[in-house]
């Protein structure tokens, strides 16, 4: 069968004569959709059984709540930033801070504080290294953004979040802080690890089948907001990581590595009330001013909330 057979037949099927109101976007989008997917099992002659199979592992896929991870690995979720990359540059929104994937394990409604807080709740203290960051939140003029918000979370030492992971403590690093009249942050917590995909999970098998491991580097995540300004999603990786450039979600990017420092000097971990060396970043976030002319960074999807 022609690709055009298969147009004209699949056009038969979706815009069928309508018994009730029609959705021009929803009929728009799965015109294309079955129409590829007709197209697809046409030209690599998929059989019934694969077919069917893959209707199975998806089903599972979504039992399991893993399509949220799904499409990070196979890099429809970094596909979308480049779209979004691509129509900010043709607005002429270029030099902020990068944008890169939410992932599927952010929780709204953690507990906020102004200027600072303390992600750990320090069950893992004997065995982290204690991680002190902090920046200010700025406009793409550089001025700062007092209130701006700054909402972050991260894994902790075995690679697991709270909410999801039931062992750790309620909102377990995750903190939502409301920038100081000054535009600054800062927060103290443990330094990440990096995660993989559950290895009995429907991901790391679809990833064995390609031949792809389905490791993160170490990295914490950010939503940054203010009044007046387009909402950031980003994160920053932590630098040395073995995994920095092999990403199985193709999260990592240039402009969202910034240096670890190791602090050792007596006299500053005895400030921050300390008795061992620990690590400290520094990194401002700059925001771009709200435009009708780029799309909308505010993203619907369902999200977990506590």
């Amino acid at each position: 069968m022609t690709h055009t057979d298969i147009d004209t037949l699949v056009s038969s099927w979706i815009s069928a004569p309508a018994t009730g109101p029609v959705n021009p976007r929803v009929q728009q989008v799965m015109l294309r959709l079955v129409g590829d997917l007709c197209k697809a099992i046409e030209d690599l002659d998929i059989q019934p059984s694969e077919f069917w199979k893959g209707l199975e592992y998806l089903s599972e896929a979504g039992a399991r709540n893993e399509l949220g991870l799904l499409a990070p690995g196979l890099g429809l979720e970094r596909f979308l930033d480049i779209r979004a990359d691509e129509a900010e540059a043709r607005a002429g929104l270029t030099g902020g801070t990068p944008r890169t994937i939410e992932g599927p394990l952010y929780v709204a409604g953690a507990p906020e504080s102004k200027g600072y807080a303390r992600l750990d709740d320090g069950t893992e203290s004997d065995r982290a290294e204690v991680l002190f960051m902090q920046g200010t939140v700025r406009d793409q003029d550089g001025n700062p953004l007092p209130g701006a918000k700054v909402e972050v979370w991260h894994c902790n030492l075995l690679g697991n979040y709270s909410f999801f992971d039931k062992t750790q403590s309620h909102f377990n690093l995750r903190r939502t802080i409301i920038a100081d009249g000054e535009g600054r942050y800062q927060l103290r917590s443990i330094l990440p690890v990096g995660y993989s995909c559950p290895p009995d999970g429907t991901t790391q098998r679809l990833l064995d089948q390609l031949g792809r491991h389905g490791n993160r580097p170490a990295h914490i995540h950010f939503f940054i907001s203010a009044a007046g300004q387009r909402k950031l999603t980003t994160q920053i990786n932590i630098d040395g990581d073995q995994y920095l450039w092999d990403d199985f979600a193709f999260a990592s990017r240039e402009g969202l590595v910034p240096p670890v420092r190791r602090v050792s000097e007596p006299a500053a971990i005895a400030a921050k009330g300390l008795q061992a060396p620990y690590a400290e970043i520094d990194f401002d976030f700059q925001l771009y001013a709200d435009t009708p002319v780029a799309p909308a960074t505010v993203v619907q999807r369902v999200r977990a909330a506590a």
